[in-house]
């Protein structure tokens, strides 16, 4: 690393909305990550981001100093041409599970590095888990023979990985400084660039169960990801998806891999194979140059999912990594139901209350460090616009502590609307950026 700056210097500068020396940002960067540079003057740098933001050059510099502070995967040699997904976060949203054998039953190679999930919104490590055996960490050995052999793995991001992005991303949420684009987009895809796949689709959630809640600002997000992957040489794009309502039928970890199997074996609920399809084809779409005579009609995503011919990848997928694919789940100790409150149609299923359930039931956590509960969650029993009888049950609440339920159904007062009439249909693509 040349040089040295003075770390108030670069606040003042930041602050006032001067230039900043790209050296700087990379001795910024850098020194934070190994201690040189104090939790607090890091702080009022990045409150200054908060209110001054970055320029292009400037995020592509930051970018690319958290990644250069750790490991870069070498995904060379696998055979297939790689591919992955990001979603940034949902309720109910397993999308992953199927997804990745999927692509991977498509002719692609799929290196998904995930994580666990924080308040409302479920990790997909926390679903894996949830099957007896599964392992999430692994070698990056041995995750290329498995990329190689299976075309899929679903793993923990080594420590080694953007190690400046941990840091950060710690400060950030003990300083009110997580709600900045340039700062989500360059934590995300300074991981993301270092997996070292080569193309990468970006699942954007917007509505009131995801973290962007306005279409403006979840498309600018988009847009901000999409520009830094391309210009970091991988092949990005991005969709805009729903989540004003839950995705599928299931909150929680072990009732949504319940769920995934279904999809994955030609079933499912409509919205899940409806997102998942959309995102199959374009990460298809990114790497059909290198597939080759493997892409095309003959591995439409849409027919292999319905065909149940992804099962088999998701049966291998788990297995090698020590799973048990035929073991049952595990079953909540106590199940309770919430009735519908009138007769007509399910207008509305609020996806931030279902997530809040499912979290105050067991499902959730609220620091990183804290246990979850692979029965808790909960499971809807239609879907928006069917038919609902009211008393007759809507909702099941699944846990192993009947003390939760009671918090459980508070937080699900007014998030059932029903109506005379089905709510127009709406599609759950928004945009498609690239």
């Amino acid at each position: 690393m040349s040089g040295s700056f003075d770390v108030v210097d670069l606040i003042r500068a930041k602050r006032d909305g001067r230039p900043v020396d790209p050296r700087a940002v990379d001795w910024l960067v850098d020194a934070y990550t190994r201690g040189l540079v104090a939790d607090e003057q890091m702080s009022a740098y990045l409150m200054a981001v908060v209110w001054r933001g970055m320029t292009p050059a400037e995020l592509d510099r930051w970018t690319a100093a958290m990644i250069d502070s750790g490991e870069r995967l070498d995904l060379t040699g696998v055979g297939r041409p790689t591919v992955d997904k990001h979603s940034t976060g949902g309720v109910g949203d397993k999308v992953s599970l199927v997804l990745v054998p999927l692509v991977a039953a498509c002719g692609a190679a799929v290196p998904q590095l995930a994580g666990r999930g924080l308040g409302h919104t479920g990790g997909t490590l926390d679903k894996m888990e949830a099957i007896p055996g599964w392992r999430a960490d692994l070698s990056a050995a041995r995750m290329r023979e498995l990329l190689a052999e299976v075309g899929a793995v679903i793993a923990a991001a080594g420590a080694g990985l953007a190690p400046a992005d941990r840091r950060l991303y710690a400060l950030r949420d003990v300083t009110g400084t997580v709600e900045s684009i340039p700062l989500i987009a360059s934590s995300i895809m300074s991981k993301k660039i270092a997996e070292g796949t080569s193309a990468l689709v970006l699942d954007v959630k917007v509505g009131s169960g995801a973290f962007m809640t306005s279409v403006d600002e979840a498309r600018e997000l988009a847009r901000t990801m999409v520009r830094i992957g391309v210009a970091a040489g991988v092949r990005t794009e991005a969709l805009l998806t729903g989540m004003d309502h839950p995705l599928g039928r299931t909150a929680g970890h072990a009732l949504e891999v319940a769920e995934a199997v279904e999809t994955l074996r030609g079933g499912g609920p409509a919205d899940l194979v409806e997102v998942t399809v959309a995102l199959a084809r374009v990460m298809i779409d990114l790497v059909a140059a290198e597939l080759g005579h493997r892409s095309g009609a003959l591995h439409d995503p849409a027919q292999v999912l319905a065909a149940g011919d992804a099962f088999a990848v998701w049966r291998a997928m788990v297995a090698a990594q020590g799973g048990d694919p035929d073991a049952p789940l595990p079953a909540a100790s106590h199940v309770e139901t919430v009735p519908a409150p009138a007769t007509g149609h399910l207008h509305r299923l609020d996806a931030r209350a279902v997530g809040l359930a499912a979290w105050r039931l067991g499902a959730g956590r609220v620091r990183k460090e804290d246990a979850v509960s692979a029965t808790a969650g909960v499971r809807w029993r239609v879907g928006i616009g069917d038919p609902v009888t009211a008393g007759e049950p809507l909702l099941e609440l699944h846990t192993d502590d009947p003390a939760s339920v009671e918090r459980a159904r508070e937080a699900l007062a007014g998030a059932v609307e029903v109506a005379a009439t089905p709510p127009p249909s709406t599609p759950l693509v928004l945009d498609h950026i690239s």
